[in-house]
């Protein structure tokens, strides 16, 4: 997959469905909008643990803390 702006080579997926070419990381096929399954690491996303502040967006990391806010991750939330 080239870039249309600079021609550089990005790095692409291809679409399991479509056969198209994707970026990398996509979610979902920008040619036939079927979703793509990504597993980083060998996670997928219902084995993450959720920030224990109640505010906080982020994700515990493998150091047990927020990859947001740096909060070490408590059983009992914030």
């Amino acid at each position: 997959m080239k870039c249309p702006r600079c021609s550089e080579t990005l790095p692409f997926l291809v679409c399991p469905e479509c056969k198209g070419e994707i970026p990398d990381k996509s979610h979902y096929c920008c040619w036939c909008g079927n979703p793509i399954m990504i597993k980083e690491g060998g996670n997928d996303f219902s084995e993450r643990k959720l920030c224990s502040d109640g505010s906080c967006i982020g994700v515990i990391n493998e150091e047990g803390i927020c990859n947001i806010c740096g909060k070490p991750y408590t059983e009992e939330p914030v």
